[in-house]
């Protein structure tokens, strides 16, 4: 059974703390550097932390909801809610690259003068060095346990990073050479790079929401099957995966000899999944349905004294994201094994 507060659950929910916090500090640094200098670049800079502090806001509730543990309304866990937290982060950053855009232009044709940009400099190069210290946290932490909500706002503020460069680039030029429109050309370009970056983003969730195919995991899942591959399991076809969050579903076409029992099957196909969950980096289930080999496999099975064999043992052929996810057409009729174990961190 599974502990409602895991230890993982715990670290991401303090990461979620720590980075709303530092969001509504970061935002106040850049709304008090807009007030003093009266910059368009340093305004679409402020204007992206705003999507920052709500993000973080919407991310504390949504890792709460996505640590929940699997329930008869919601079986395979409730991990797809982070998806729905990076869909909303993307989109606020595109909404954000508009409002961007829009301030910019306004400026350009009413020519608002900037002032005090060495004092705005400095505050704003500040919240950069914050920002960065807080999306490289937030990105590690997202990574090593699992949470597409803490990734999604570790790039989001590791970008942020990169447009708080360009507005301090900006405001040196019209520094040092007065040029005023410099500052909300810069800022135009700084909201054509976040609608480029919200897209991605919102894309990428919807991709996790559809269970698009994710090659990454599909090669840590590939890795973890060949290794603990054992002569009986001949081949693996047909898979596929339900990601929900850090929770993944995993259901695949298993070959096996024949001439084995259920119970012979059964042991080693359990204690097949159970080393594979435990080698695999997110948390999970297998469900295996087990095709008889047909005496179709024999020049690549390794099952020794076999009594039906028809051809030696020439070659295995290894698992690849390519040989595991191919349908090789209509199966064998077989069962359904879901009897092996669930990995919860």
């Amino acid at each position: 059974m599974q502990s409602s507060v895991s230890s993982a659950d715990k670290i991401r929910n303090r990461a979620a703390w720590i980075s709303a916090i530092a969001s509504v500090v970061i935002f106040t640094m850049k709304v008090v550097a807009y007030r003093l200098t009266g910059s368009t670049a340093v305004l679409s800079d402020a204007l992206e932390s705003i999507v920052n502090v709500i993000a973080a806001i919407v991310a504390l509730f949504v890792i709460r909801i996505a640590a929940q543990p699997a329930d008869e309304d919601h079986p395979y866990g409730h991990g797809k809610a982070e998806y729905f937290s990076s869909a909303f982060e993307g989109g606020m950053i595109f909404f954000a690259a508009i409002m961007i855009i829009a301030e910019a232009a306004k400026a350009l044709i009413y020519h608002e003068p900037t002032q005090k940009l060495e004092v705005g400099l400095l505050i704003v190069g500040g919240a950069a060095l914050v920002n960065l210290a807080l999306g490289l946290y937030l990105k590690r932490v997202g990574t090593t346990h699992q949470s597409d909500a803490l990734k999604a706002s570790g790039a989001h503020v590791l970008s942020d990073v990169l447009t708080t460069a360009g507005v301090m680039v900006g405001l040196g030029l019209v520094l040092l050479t007065g040029i005023q429109w410099l500052d909300p050309v810069i800022a135009m370009l700084v909201g054509l790079q976040l609608a480029y970056a919200g897209f991605k983003i919102v894309r990428e969730s919807l991709g996790g929401l559809m269970d698009q195919q994710d090659v990454e995991s599909l090669e840590l899942l590939a890795g973890a099957l060949e290794k603990n591959r054992v002569p009986g399991v001949i081949n693996i076809h047909h898979l596929r995966v339900i990601r929900s969050g850090r929770f993944h579903h995993v259901d695949a076409h298993m070959v096996v000899p024949e001439y084995w029992d259920v119970s012979q099957v059964h042991a080693m196909t359990g204690e097949f999944e159970a080393a594979v969950v435990k080698d695999y980096e997110f948390d999970g289930e297998l469900a295996f349905h087990l095709d008889p080999c047909k005496k179709s496999y024999c020049d690549s099975c390794e099952v020794p004294q076999c009594p039906i064999r028809l051809q030696p043992f020439r070659h295995r052929q290894d698992f690849s994201v390519k040989s595991l996810t191919d349908d090789p057409g209509p199966t064998n009729q077989g069962t359904h094994d879901r009897s092996g174990p669930k990995k919860t961190n």
